[in-house]
Parts: structure tokens; C-alpha cells; sequence
């Protein structure tokens, strides 16, 4: 593992063989009987533990973050932050989780009761792998399930001192941790004892894990890949509308599951709207100290790196023009510049595929219909921002985007609590927000009738 920032290594570790993994299932099928029967307002107290725990070890959490995935540190400290709010809003709900009542014969009592799954797989991102593992983990375990954890092969150290730091505060085996890539998270999706897999990642995997899990009847919680687009309507303030792009665009430099990936500009704000978005891509530079400047860290490393820059690449070719960035830099490490790109076409893989990474593809469109219905032709169902003054407008796009979550006049934010349902190739199943707790649980039905008492005469 190195440091995409310079190339220099981060360390070894070896994948767990597979004999580790089954014995991880298996310590997790014998202990899920013990959590599930543990008092859930003492799973409760436990899950606070964990996040005090995370929260005096976050600044070594957000460190090795930056060592191995280069995410500013800045940033990599928000996701720790961001996961312990998540921890502590799941000792919250846990305890509240439960069924309801039914209106029936009088006689009879006839309840919906909420139980554990049982045993659950989590496979976790490196683009934030603090924040999704409190998440799922924390959802799993506040239900009365047991955990097997694997992190990204991509950021191995950030996710075995998140399982070690969260295990420290749990009942032995309740939560295990897994190391490898690929084929290892083969393995653990195959087990028949698994009873949920709960992945974030790419939409390739999402879709081998759905079709493994129909044969072992497993359920699967996918939050996949996306291609989210931002259309910017006529009548807002071009220099805002920039501002936000450049931000949806280029934070944890493209590397987020939300990150703008296509954006639908109208005409008569197309000239401003570019000039300034290219001076706002200008402004990011890598680990500047200028006040004017904004640090922008690499990519996860190089590889990913050669992904992005083909989708440039194919684009010029095809007709784009590239207004800055677009090109490979030289010297250490794994970045890749704020690239705006205009006269992008539907057909262009900028358009059609997640990148993944800075680059900003500008479509200047005619008019919002024809904006809403392009940012509608897509495979992915993630999420979708609309900047727009106009009321009817941001009705229309709420109501006629095809994806879990529609965003008005801000590229990122929302209230706690809120819950990502992602559609089509972006997934299946609810993340985070009181909804995850029904994921991770199966609803038992009870009617109790009243017994017929033995006839004294006879």
C-alpha cells in the first residue's frame, strides 16, 4: 500500500487466508444468539462506547486516511466526525426500533415484532471509509445482528484500526474483521450462513453480489456507482451556480458517490457560468498554503488515475474542448488536475459512465426541458441537483428525476437523519437514516390466542 501523495509506503498486510474468514462466520453465527438476546438500550450503551472510542482516536483515524487514500486531512477528519454522529444517531434509534399493534379480535393479542437478520457482511468504500462503516456497522449491530467487516483493499489500515477500536467496546465476536480484496469479499458473499451483504462500491461488484445473493437468499443493501447531474437553469446567479459546481465536482477530488459528474448549463448563462468555473478549477492546486488557493489531494492512486484521464482523453478526441486541466502531471504520487470540459455530447463516456474524479463535463443546453429530460436518460438512480429560481421548475425535478435523492439549489447538505435509496444500476435497499434499522431486520407476526380451558365435567 502506498501514499498516492508521494508514492512512498504505507505498509504491508497480508489478506486474511481463507480459513479466517469462515472462522469469522462462523464466531459470528455462534455469538449472534447472545446480541440478539442482549437488552437493546445495552447494545445502546455499547455503540456509545464505540463512537467515544472513534472520537479520542480520530485524529490516527483521519491520518491513515490521508496516508492511503491522499484525502485531505481536513476532509478525512469530517468523515470521522461524520461517523460518530452516525454511531451516537444509532444508540439513539436502536432502542426505539420495534414493531406495532394490530387491530383485531378482542380476544387475541396481534403484534409485528422487529428481530435481527442474523449474520452481516459489510464491504466498505475507501473514499470514506470511516463514515460508511459506522453507518452499516452501527445499523447491524443496534438491531441485534452480528458483523463480519471488510474494508477496501484500497484503505486496509483506516479500516482494521476502525474494526479494532470498535471491537474494543463490544462482546467478543460480535464484531470481526476481515482483510483482503476481491476475492475475499467473493468468499464472504458466498457463505451460505450469511444473511445480509451491505456493500458500497462500484456498480460491477454491486451487481455480482445481487446475483451470488439470490442463489444463497441473502439479502443484499447496495449503494453503487452514479452519475449524478447538476442543471443549471436560466435566471440564477452564474458565479454561485460556479461555485457550486466546483464544489460538487472537485471535493475529495471527484471521489465521492454524490459528486457532480455531468452538469446541464442553459445558454444564456453558458459564457459566465464557464469563464468561472474555470477560474474556480484554477484555484485548486495540490497541498497549497496560498489563502486564494484551495487544496485539492490526488487521486486513490494511479491506476484510478489512468480511468479518469481516459474519459478525458476519449472526449477531446471526440469533439470536446478542454478549458483547463485534462492533462497527466508530472513528478510523485497520483494527481490529477480541476479539468472543465464544454461541447460535450450524450453519447461521450463523461456523460454516460462515472469518472470518478475533478473533471467538470459542461453540456449547454436550449432550455430546462431539454436539461431535465438528458439528466434523466441515464442507467445510474443515485442523486441529482438542480440550481433554478423558478418554483415549478424545482417541482419538476423532484418529481420527474429518476433517482433516490433530488437536491435544490445545493450540492450537498440535508438533515439528519435523512435516508439515500438508490435505483436502478446505483443500488438497492436504504442507506443510513432510521430506515437502515428495517433493512437490517425481518418483521415476525404473533397472534395469541386465547386457549380453550379442559371441561371440568369431563
Amino acid at each position: 500500500m502506498r501514499d498516492p501523495r508521494d508514492g512512498t509506503l504505507v505498509g504491508h498486510l497480508a489478506p486474511s487466508t481463507a480459513e479466517e474468514a469462515v472462522r469469522a462466520i462462523e464466531r459470528a453465527r455462534a455469538n449472534q444468539p447472545g446480541w440478539r438476546r442482549t437488552p437493546a438500550a445495552r447494545r445502546a450503551a455499547a455503540l456509545r462506547e464505540v463512537a467515544a472510542r472513534l472520537r479520542r482516536n480520530a485524529e490516527d483515524l483521519a491520518a491513515l486516511n490521508a496516508r492511503e487514500t491522499g484525502r485531505p486531512l481536513t476532509e478525512a477528519r469530517e468523515g470521522v466526525a461524520a461517523g460518530v454522529a452516525t454511531l451516537e444517531q444509532y444508540a439513539e434509534l436502536g432502542p426505539l426500533h420495534r414493531g406495532r399493534s394490530l387491530m383485531g379480535d378482542p380476544a387475541a393479542t396481534d403484534v409485528m415484532v422487529a428481530e435481527p437478520r442474523g449474520v452481516v457482511v459489510v464491504l466498505t468504500p475507501w473514499n470514506d471509509p470511516v463514515a460508511v462503516s459506522c453507518g452499516l456497522v452501527g445499523a447491524a449491530l443496534a438491531t441485534g445482528n452480528t458483523v463480519v467487516y471488510k474494508a477496501s483493499e484500497r484503505s486496509p489500515f483506516t479500516g482494521r484500526l476502525f474494526a479494532e477500536l470498535a471491537a474494543a467496546d463490544l462482546p467478543e465476536g460480535v464484531l470481526a474483521a476481515v482483510h483482503g480484496g476481491a476475492p475475499m469479499g467473493a468468499a464472504l458473499v458466498a457463505d451460505p450462513r450469511v444473511d445480509v451483504v451491505a456493500h458500497v462500491g462500484s456498480t460491477r461488484t454491486g451487481r455480482a453480489i445481487r446475483e451470488v445473493a439470490g442463489r444463497t437468499g441473502a439479502k443484499a443493501l447496495l449503494e453503487n456507482g452514479g452519475n449524478d447531474p447538476l442543471i443549471v437553469d436560466a435566471g440564477v446567479d452564474p458565479a454561485w451556480a460556479a461555485e457550486q459546481a466546483a464544489l460538487g465536482s472537485f471535493a475529495n477530488s471527484g471521489q465521492i458517490c454524490t459528486s457532480v459528474e455531468r452538469i446541464y448549463v442553459h445558454r444564456s448563462l453558458a459564457e459566465p457560468f464557464l469563464d468561472l468555473l474555470t477560474e474556480q478549477a484554477a484555484r485548486r492546486v495540490p497541498e497549497s498554503a496560498a489563502e486564494e488557493e484551495v487544496e485539492m489531494g490526488p487521486l486513490v492512486d494511479r491506476a484510478h488515475r489512468d480511468h479518469v484521464h481516459a474519459h478525458v482523453r476519449a472526449a477531446v478526441e471526440a469533439g470536446a474542448r478542454c478549458l483547463v486541466g485534462g492533462e497527466l502531471p508530472e513528478g510523485p504520487g497520483a494527481y490529477y488536475p480541476a479539468t472543465v470540459l464544454t461541447g460535450c455530447t450524450p453519447d461521450m463516456a463523461l456523460l454516460r459512465e462515472e469518472t470518478f474524479g475533478p473533471v467538470a463535463p459542461v453540456r449547454i443546453v436550449d432550455g430546462f426541458d431539454q436539461a431535465l429530460l438528458e439528466a434523466a436518460d441515464d442507467r445510474y438512480g443515485l442523486a441529482a441537483t438542480v440550481l433554478t429560481a423558478s418554483m415549478e421548475h424545482a417541482q419538476r425535478a423532484f418529481r420527474e428525476l429518476p433517482v433516490g435523492t433530488v437536491k435544490v439549489n445545493a450540492v450537498f447538505g440535508g438533515a439528519p437523519g435523512g435516508a439515500a435509496h438508490p435505483r436502478r444500476g446505483s443500488g438497492q435497499g436504504y442507506g443510513y437514516g432510521p430506515e437502515l434499522l428495517d433493512e437490517m431486520t425481518v418483521t415476525k407476526v404473533l397472534h395469541l390466542g386465547l386457549p380453550r380451558r379442559a371441561d371440568p365435567a369431563r
